[in-house]
């Protein structure tokens, strides 16, 4: 088994349909919906996907001229366009932006789309009253436009009930004064090289190169003494259009969830795994401190949880009665939509994917975790022989195992032990969500199992510890060794733990977790077909960083039970946004200045 830091899901990468394994759920027909909530639903909608035309219309108009011209045209003079069509890169970032947080039934989006676009339909209302403008058809057609996206607006009012984080005003103002400084003092320096124009002021460049960040067309000709070229004008644009992409996403960020597991919590998680641990072999990770909580109305059932990007992930089965299961998931997805977050569900069993299919998830096959029943465990036979000799090979070169539960571990011990663990840990950043419990030597993880293993001289060299998995089973938690030891002496502490674990009352130890085994397993067999052996070209690849393959191996040679895990998810679409959120709550990608 090669050393790694610690056990960890590696994040979800989609497979190709003929690689998913799924447990589908069909929500009731629309038809069954009372009739009023079937009309808000699609008034909702409806206004998604203006702004999504709209998105689209605005970036056709900046890359083409005739296009661009003609809705200039529509703005000036006796016309005017449909609630945000200006042909420039700010509407069209408002317009992408806006549809996103819709999607999400933000209700500070409805909210500012609203005091957009209903006075502006007011207005359009008050100036076809007068003759110039009535007489135009397209300014009735844009009229109508408005009206119906503000119609559908108030239609779907209902619909549009999650919420932000309080502190989202503030940062927007903050940057929002940022970024316009940043950005218009970076245009202003362009405008001001570029410029064609002898003798424009400071006040001139400063209002071109604004005007120039709402539009690209013709408002910024107002501006006689300065004319810069258009490749300026554009990069002009652009930046505005960052600027105010950044301060929509201060504006509608969803709340963090900086709620972590208390102190109250953690005594009612342990209460439900004194009860019911023996369920689900990763239900003791639930008690990591990073994570939060939300129990059913019973409380004989919980759901541990973490906000990351914005996304709720979930990890493992939900914790106590199956029976209670269903409110506690009710509970969480409720709680994801109030807050506008991703529902997912990270290494869910098949017994507890199949409950949260019945809520709405769809489910993919992540892989399989590897279970050793110790009453059929044995080093005998042609297909332990590799395992065998590299356990002897290690036990040859005067290598010992103690195994402990961290109970037993005097405190100077434990210390000692924490610290020749970050000293062995590759890299400043501690891995591990779904399958680590995150945290090492604490006094409340006394039943933990530590095995450490000590050189021919008794220095220490290696050490793994476990999670209690029910009364009689363990989970693999942390791994750690010197690189600069015998080759093989994981093997060796895993069958150590496997040959002692009876003196422990353990009967059942879970091991590494390993990602796609199904297609490493099915794409190296005989007739094996192309979409298969594609894909499992692909996860050998991705195995330079990941070990994906290499778990899948090394967890083989102990001739384990291999238990199906899930990634539960509301839409394929919310999927890379999942990837990349337990990639980073796993540890494989850390964002700059952020936990």
């Amino acid at each position: 088994m090669p050393a790694q830091q610690t056990t960890l899901m590696p994040p979800p990468v989609p497979a190709p349909r003929s690689a998913r394994r799924r447990i589908r759920f069909l929500p009731p027909p629309l038809r069954t919906r009372p009739g009023g909530r079937r009309l808000r639903v699609r008034a909702a909608t409806a206004t998604v996907w203006y702004l999504r035309l709209l998105a689209v219309l605005n970036i056709a108009a900046v890359l083409s001229l005739p296009f661009r011209e003609e809705v200039h045209e529509h703005n000036a003079g006796e016309y005017f366009t449909p609630y945000l069509a200006t042909a420039g890169l700010v509407s069209a970032a408002l317009a992408l932006f806006l549809a996103v947080v819709m999607r999400r039934r933000k209700r500070a989006a409805w909210l500012f789309n609203l005091l957009l676009a209903g006075p502006l339909l007011g207005l359009y209302a008050v100036a076809l009253t007068r003759a110039p403008y009535r007489e135009h058809a397209f300014n009735w057609v844009s009229t109508a436009l408005t009206g119906l996206f503000v119609a559908a607006l108030l239609l779907g009012r209902r619909e549009f009930d999650a919420i932000g984080d309080r502190s989202n005003p503030r940062l927007a103002l903050a940057v929002g004064a940022g970024g316009t400084l940043v950005s218009g003092g970076l245009g202003t320096l362009l405008v001001h090289a570029t410029n064609t124009v002898a003798g424009a002021t400071l006040k001139d460049e400063i209002a071109y190169t604004l005007l120039r960040g709402i539009s690209v067309g013709p408002l910024a000709d107002r501006v006689p003494a300065v004319h810069a070229p258009r490749w300026a004008d554009v990069t002009v644009n652009v930046l505005m259009a960052v600027t105010f992409l950044l301060v929509l996403y201060a504006c509608f960020r969803a709340p963090r969830g900086a709620r972590l597991l208390a102190e109250e919590d953690e005594h009612r998680l342990r209460d439900l795994l004194d009860r019911h641990g023996e369920r689900d072999s990763l239900g003791y990770f639930a008690l990591r401190r990073d994570k939060s909580v939300i129990f059913s109305p019973s409380g004989k059932a919980a759901v541990a949880y973490r906000v990351v990007g914005g996304v709720s992930l979930a990890s493992g089965d939900p914790l106590g009665d199956p029976e209670a299961w269903p409110g506690a998931i009710d509970a969480w997805l409720a709680e994801a939509r109030r807050h506008a977050w991703t529902p997912a569900v990270m290494g869910a069993s098949e017994e507890a994917g199949t409950v949260y299919a019945r809520h709405g998830l769809d489910a993919l096959e992540l892989g399989d975790e590897a279970i050793v029943d110790l009453a059929d465990f044995t080093l005998d036979g042609r297909a332990m022989r590799v395992v065998r000799q590299a356990h002897n090979r290690v036990r040859r070169a005067g290598y010992t195992v103690r195994v402990r539960r961290h109970e037993d571990i005097p405190a100077e011990e434990m210390a000692l032990l924490v610290d020749r663990a970050d000293h062995w840990r590759d890299g400043a950043t501690e891995r591990g969500f779904s399958m680590a419990l995150g945290r090492l030597g604490d006094p409340s993880d006394g039943r933990c199992v530590m095995l450490e293993c000590r050189d021919a001289d008794g220095a220490p060299r290696a050490l793994l510890s476990f999670v209690p998995w029910g009364e009689r089973g363990l989970s693999l938690d942390l791994m750690r060794r010197d690189r600069a030891c015998e080759n093989g002496l994981m093997e060796y502490m895993v069958v150590e733990l496997l040959l002692q674990a009876k003196e422990l009352g353990i009967d059942r130890v879970s091991l590494n977790f390993a990602m796609f085994r199904s297609v490493f397993e099915r794409g190296a067999r005989l007739g094996a077909g192309p979409v298969l052996r594609l894909w499992r070209s692909v996860l050998t690849f991705f195995s330079r960083w990941w070990q994906i393959e290499s778990l899948y191996r090394a967890n083989a040679k102990y001739r384990p039970v291999w238990e199906p895990r899930f990634l539960l998810f509301a839409k394929s679409s919310d999927i890379p946004r999942i990837g990349l959120a337990s990639a980073r709550a796993e540890g494989f990608l850390t964002l700059p200045g952020r936990s």
